[in-house]
């Protein structure tokens, strides 16, 4: 049932790994697991899933049982056996391993990218921008609208929390998605969109607006927010990499397209497609709006990479629901798994 799920996961896995095992030969250099949430990949992986499994059945022993420990062992064995099927591990390890090579070979990828195109388009895109908005900087206007105290600091804390959510939503679908078809459509989205963004990185190389003309965000730098230490971190790290030749370090500079606006909307729709409370629709609705605005606020993308990560989201969201058998209806407006009806679980069910 889920096949082509299976070949769209392995089949990301195998390309990205392979593009990154060859442009590193080519390039003479050595591959690196980055660092993220809660460490290094290799670390991180594991600790959310044990986290998860625990999380899991822990609570559910506990309520279950009443707080009576005689019935532990038997409340957590039934949990285990009930929820931790076959199907699911394979659907876990699987889901977890081609997430791992591919985020781990796109930050690869996107590390050397400078060594492979010298070429950007900031001019370009940066005129589109003035273009749009008849003469006037985005990112300024944002500044003068909204202004650069406590919307600096929101915004950042908004456009941070992207680097948590990433592995939480992954963990978060592919363990408690009861319905298995959802965790296979998450996962396969992910590693879709990861993929696309990496293909969009070489197209058309970019720095973004904040690294491209820096003066324009001196105020927003000035307010000392989370977000301008990232941006400069990651100027710190690009130096070191495209010009010190630090080995084992990655650069994360690149632009067109937003990963993060891609990211953020396929979230919103997998929560909108398959949980039914409404709250947490808004939530990750406006999660999505907020990091537009963050991108363009703070520097980090022009208008043209946050269409370019709305179109890789539904291209990624659409691709990977019908490899894992989700039928669209009503103009796309809502799907049904073809999984058996017994597999729906209560709170994720549309």
């Amino acid at each position: 049932m889920y096949r082509r799920a299976y070949v769209l996961l392995v089949g990301c896995a195998v390309v990205m790994g392979g593009l990154a095992v060859i442009t590193a030969l080519l390039l003479d250099k050595r591959l690196a697991d980055p660092e993220g949430f809660l460490g290094p990949s290799w670390l991180r992986l594991p600790l959310l899933l044990s986290g998860a499994f625990l999380g899991d059945v822990v609570p559910r022993t506990l309520w279950v049982s009443r707080g009576n420990p005689a019935r532990w062992a038997t409340v957590a064995r039934d949990r285990v056996r009930s929820h931790w099927t076959r199907e699911r591990l394979t659907l876990v390890v699987m889901g977890i391993a081609c997430f791992y090579i591919t985020y781990v070979s796109y930050r690869n990828l996107k590390s050397f990218l400078p060594f492979v195109r010298e070429k950007k388009y900031d001019y370009e895109l940066h005129l589109i921008d003035l273009a749009l908005f008849l003469g006037n900087e985005p990112g300024v206007v944002l500044h003068d609208l909204l202004g650069t105290g406590v919307a600096a600091h929101f915004l950042s804390y908004i456009y941070l929390w992207f680097l948590p959510l990433v592995p939480l939503a992954v963990t978060a679908w592919l363990v408690w998605s009861r319905n298995i078809s959802y965790g296979y459509w998450f996962v396969t989205s992910q590693c879709i969109a990861w993929s696309l963004g990496t293909l969009s990185y070489y197209l058309l190389p970019t720095l973004g607006p904040g690294f491209f003309a820096p003066w324009l965000y001196k105020d927003v730098v000035d307010a000392g927010t989370p977000t301008s230490a990232l941006m400069e971190a990651l100027a710190n790290a690009r130096a070191r990499v495209t010009i010190e030749g630090v080995e084992g370090a990655v650069q994360s500079t690149a632009g067109f397209a937003s990963l993060h606006v891609a990211i953020t909307l396929l979230v919103a729709l997998m929560v909108q497609y398959t949980v039914r409370s409404r709250i947490v629709h808004w939530v990750f609705w406006v999660n999505f709006a907020v990091t537009v605005v963050a991108t363009i606020y703070f520097g980090w993308h022009y208008l043209a990479d946050d269409v370019a990560g709305i179109l890789i989201a539904l291209v990624a969201f659409y691709v990977g629901g019908r490899a894992s058998g989700q039928v669209f209806e009503r103009h796309g407006l809502a799907s049904h798994p073809t999984t058996d009806s017994s597999a729906v679980p209560v709170d994720a069910d549309r």
